[in-house]
Formats: structure tokens, C-alpha cells, sequence
């Protein structure tokens, strides 16, 4: 039975540096959470006191309405798997998976059963008798996540599980990673520093900054409706375009009026709209319509073409659009840009774009 797992206030320093300022995160039993943010934002500390490898200097952690803040690790209930994978050397994969039910004292028969069971789970069945050392980067990484599922633990946790993996090892490992869980309907939280990652796998995902939550949200809503300036801009690729806020929540932006979600400035401020590519439609030099631009840069991605553009006015932009529409936007070629009616963030000019890490 998984559970659910609510963080409550909880603050953590190490010396002068305050890791967790704070911290209020609820879990639904069965959820898929992402801990996403810059370096230093205290991802990492939060999962290790969810894990009782750290402790909070303040807050409480509550796991199926218990209060665990004092609980050692080994009595959670919790299976993590690390960056690093982990795996002890000297046991075959089947040895690593069962070590926690050969600690709790479980029969050798039941051990070996388990094992075999999990490495048909994550898709290696038959290799019980090989080392670490005999397989590759992301089959060790497959025997860590067996090995903390072999405790049918009700909570499930990832730091960074996927960063030392091949970008084809880990789209793919990705994928199975979330149809296991799904499966097992297993309550999980996994750190990363990899935006498209929590986006693909996480039901919700928890942007974090300076130790606090800025924003928990399905990806969709994360990414289309973000709730500050730092989430729009820290997942995914932003715009920042001159405008002008005009009356009835709006903004002015290259002739069209966009509407404003957050915090809504003065009528007649000047701000910066925060826009991703994808928000800006390019059309021929000759429509008519929209800001006249030209093309300085366009990079090819595949399905799509990234064109980094400068307005007649000196404004500098990306827009993605199908590359098939994108054959004859080469660099020096004129066109239109218009901005699509959606709801976008503005901030003050001049204040700085947030962090990446």
C-alpha cells in the first residue's frame, strides 16, 4: 500500500547556508512528484530528509498522516535509488536486489523468487548471475530500481537517476521508469536538474528556489500557466519583449493586446512580456500584419526550427515553428512576427532573468 507524504514547514541550515526555508509539499498516495530547481535550491536536502538520511532543523514530515521526523531510515518504509547506482560489487544483480529482504531475514527461496520477479519487471529477465562490472550503465541503473522495489516499499525515491546515463539510455530508461511506476501505483519523488525529464514523467512537478516552493503544478499547467516570473523562465525557454500595460489587464505587444495572468501592473507601465518561442506566429514580409523582423539565426531541431530573429525596432527573439515551414527562413530573410492571443506574465524592465543552475 502506498501513502501519502506531506512536508510541513520544514527548514533546514547547514552553517550560514539555509537549504530549506520553510518547505510545504503535499504528495497524494500514488503520485509521481518531481523536485526541480537551480542548484543550491534545496531539491536534493528535501529528499534526503524525506529518506532520514538528513534532519530537519524545523517542520514536520508526515507519511500516511504519522509524523516519521524522527524516524530512522531504516524504519520508513522507503526505497531509493541513487545517482551513482550503488550496487555492491562483489554480489550478482540477483544478490543486490534481494539484500534488503536478506537483511529483514526473508528465506532464500523467497529472495531468489523476488529477484527474478523484479528483473522481469525492468526488463532483464535471465541476468540474475551477472555483476555490476558485466553490465552496462543503465542495466546497473535497472538493478538499483529493482533492488528498492524488492522491499515493496510504500514510498519510492530518486535523486538524480538518470544524469550519468547516454541521452538514448535515458529517454529510454525514462519511459520504463514511469511505466513501472505507474504499474505498481507506487508513491514517488525523484530529484532532477533535467526540465524535459520532470515534464515527461511527473504527474506534478515542484519548482524550487532559494529552499521554498515557488510553484507544484501538472507539467502542462507549469509550462502554459506558470504562477511567477522564475518558473516561467526556468522551465523551458523564454522571451522577454518590451511592452506597455494598457487598461483592462493587458498588454501591448508588436500591435496586439495580449491578456495578463499574475500580478497585473499599472496601466502604462512599461514591462518586459515573458513569451516562449512557440507563442510567436511568423508570416511573409509581405502580409501586412504583425512586427516586420529578420531571421539572424535558424537552428534546425528536428520536427521543429528554432529562428532567433530582431525586429525593425531592435528587438530580439526566438520563434519555433514545423520546420517544414521554416525551409526558406534562412538567415537574412525577412518576415512577420505576431505574438498568439494567450495569457503571459510581464515583469518590471530591467529586472534580471532568473537562474537555469
Amino acid at each position: 500500500m502506498t501513502v501519502p507524504v506531506h512536508l510541513k514547514r520544514l527548514r533546514r541550515k547547514f552553517g550560514s547556508t539555509v537549504a530549506l526555508d520553510g518547505l510545504d509539499l503535499d504528495i497524494a498516495a500514488g503520485e509521481m512528484v518531481a523536485l526541480l530547481g537551480p542548484s543550491g535550491c534545496g531539491k536534493t536536502t528535501a529528499l534526503r530528509i524525506i529518506a532520514g538520511f538528513e534532519s530537519a532543523d524545523g517542520g514536520e514530515l508526515l507519511m500516511d498522516g504519522q509524523d516519521v521526523t524522527s524516524v530512522p531510515a531504516n524504519r520508513r518504509d522507503i526505497g531509493m535509488v541513487f545517482q551513482s547506482y550503488s550496487l555492491f560489487p562483489n554480489m550478482t544483480a540477483a544478490e543486490n536486489i534481494a539484500y534488503g529482504l536478506r537483511v529483514r531475514g526473508r528465506p532464500n527461496a523467497e529472495r531468489k523468487e523476488r529477484a527474478r520477479e523484479l528483473l522481469e519487471l525492468v526488463g532483464m529477465p535471465g541476468r540474475e548471475g551477472h555483476y555490476p562490472h558485466q553490465l552496462s550503465g543503465g542495466q546497473q541503473q535497472r538493478v538499483a530500481l529493482a533492488r528498492a522495489l524488492a522491499i515493496s516499499p510504500k514510498v519510492l525515491l530518486l535523486d538524480e537517476p538518470l544524469s550519468a546515463l547516454d541521452a538514448k539510455v535515458r529517454l529510454t530508461l525514462r519511459e520504463e521508469i514511469r511505466r513501472i511506476q505507474l504499474d505498481l501505483g507506487i508513491t514517488t519523488v525523484f530529484v532532477t536538474h533535467d526540465q524535459e525529464e520532470a515534464l515527461s514523467m511527473a504527474d506534478r512537478v515542484a519548482v524550487m528556489k532559494d529552499g521554498q516552493l515557488e510553484q507544484c503544478a501538472a507539467p502542462g499547467e507549469l509550462y502554459d500557466r506558470p504562477a511567477t516570473p522564475f518558473v516561467a523562465e526556468f522551465v523551458g525557454t523564454m522571451n522577454r519583449l518590451p511592452g506597455t500595460v494598457r487598461d483592462g489587464g493587458v498588454v501591448e505587444l508588436f500591435g496586439r493586446r495580449l491578456p495578463i495572468h499574475g500580478e497585473l501592473p499599472a496601466a502604462g507601465a512599461e514591462v518586459e512580456v515573458l513569451l516562449r518561442p512557440e507563442g510567436l506566429a511568423v508570416g511573409d514580409a509581405d502580409d501586412g500584419a504583425g512586427t516586420a523582423a529578420t531571421v539572424r539565426v535558424a537552428t534546425f531541431l528536428g520536427p521543429t526550427t528554432r529562428l532567433h530573429l530582431t525586429t525593425d525596432s531592435g528587438a530580439v527573439c526566438k520563434a519555433d515553428l514545423p520546420s517544414w515551414e521554416a525551409t526558406a527562413l534562412t538567415p537574412g530573410a525577412r518576415c512577420t512576427i505576431t505574438p498568439h492571443d494567450h495569457p503571459v506574465l510581464v515583469v518590471d524592465r530591467g529586472v534580471a532573468p532568473s537562474p537555469k543552475g
